[in-house]
């Protein structure tokens, strides 16, 4: 059955699907011998692919995995100035790749995965995901949770509101949670940046179905069935929905 190439080599967790496309369009992937184009289909079963030289096989196993990003560590597969990345801390016997972002100086929960589908469904802007995420930020009075619960844009670009509770209070500082269902670049501090707040720690609880949990930082998991099954659920009515 032929699919698109970006699908293929996503579904052998070399990379996520958008990064396949780069990769595709830098000429680093040959189909049949010849470079490949963007739009291009295979037959992975007929067809032969490569990947910078490496010629595909069968695909893997797909594994899914929570882990708990600790501060100070990249969220990428690698870096070329040999940083610390999530992919070093998650020894599974498979190549897998960190799903959506969290800034090097933010912690908490993060999904690694070789399975393109499940990939796109939680990164895809129509998905109205929740996430959940514990912020400490200062200065802070009261007043400031109905402005960030009320912020409908951000550097002029549309978002959707937010839920915010003070979970914990002192004089200046707060621990407030903060629920959103978009993934913009850096948005909670963005958000608290527009209301006068600076954010000092940022982890993120939940994502979905998924919880933090019983992770201590830099501790991973597999998935428990039920939180494989939402997943799949959820890439399977993303693609549907995006048809």
């Amino acid at each position: 059955m032929k699919e698109r190439l970006q699908k293929i080599i996503s579904g052998h967790g070399i990379c996520s699907r958008r990064a396949a496309e780069k990769l595709i369009a830098d000429g680093r992937v040959k189909l049949n011998g010849a470079v490949a184009e963007i739009g291009m289909s295979a037959d992975i079963e007929s067809d032969i692919i490569e990947v910078d030289g490496k010629v595909l096989g069968d695909r893997p196993e797909s594994v899914y995995i929570l882990l708990n990003k600790p501060r100070g560590v990249l969220t990428t597969s690698s870096d070329d100035r040999g940083r610390k990345t999530v992919v070093q801390l998650v020894d599974c016997g498979e190549r897998v790749y960190p799903v959506g972002r969290l800034d090097l100086t933010s912690e908490g929960l993060l999904v690694l995965t070789n399975d393109g589908d499940v990939a796109r469904a939680l990164t895809h802007p129509s998905g109205g995901i929740e996430k959940t995420y514990r912020v400490t930020v200062e200065p802070f009075v009261e007043s400031k949770v109905e402005e960030l619960a009320a912020l409908d844009t951000l550097d002029g670009e549309p978002i959707n509101p937010a839920k915010v509770t003070v979970v914990q209070q002192s004089e200046g500082r707060a621990k407030l949670e903060i629920v959103i269902n978009q993934g913009k670049n850096r948005q909670i501090r963005r958000m608290c940046e527009a209301v006068g707040m600076d954010v000092h720690r940022l982890k993120r609880t939940r994502i979905g179905e998924l919880k933090l949990a019983g992770l201590r930082p830099g501790e991973w998991r597999y998935m428990e069935k039920e939180e494989i099954r939402w997943l799949k659920g959820l890439a399977k009515s993303m693609g549907r929905d995006t048809k």
